[in-house]
């Protein structure tokens, strides 16, 4: 799981996290490598201009099981 010992709250899914990061309430993000080029670009983008460190995972399978989820996740974002 993924987890900063803070109990922070997670939330899965690329349109979550990009307006997350629109309303500046994310800490950091969790990023699929194998995701939809476009948006990859989009939220590689978000994370450059708004600073905030980004952990990549080799696949939407691999980072769903991380999050704790039955399905695969695009991209995920620990909330501050």
């Amino acid at each position: 799981m993924i987890n900063d010992n803070n109990n922070n709250k997670m939330l899965v899914g690329s349109k979550q996290t990009l307006k997350a990061i629109k309303n500046n309430e994310v800490k950091k993000i969790f990023l699929a490598e194998d995701i939809d080029q476009p948006l990859k670009f989009k939220i590689l983008q978000a994370v450059k201009n708004n600073n905030i460190p980004i952990e990549i995972f080799a696949s939407k399978n691999e980072l769903g099981r991380v999050c704790g989820i039955d399905v695969s996740a695009a991209t995920a974002a620990l909330l501050k």
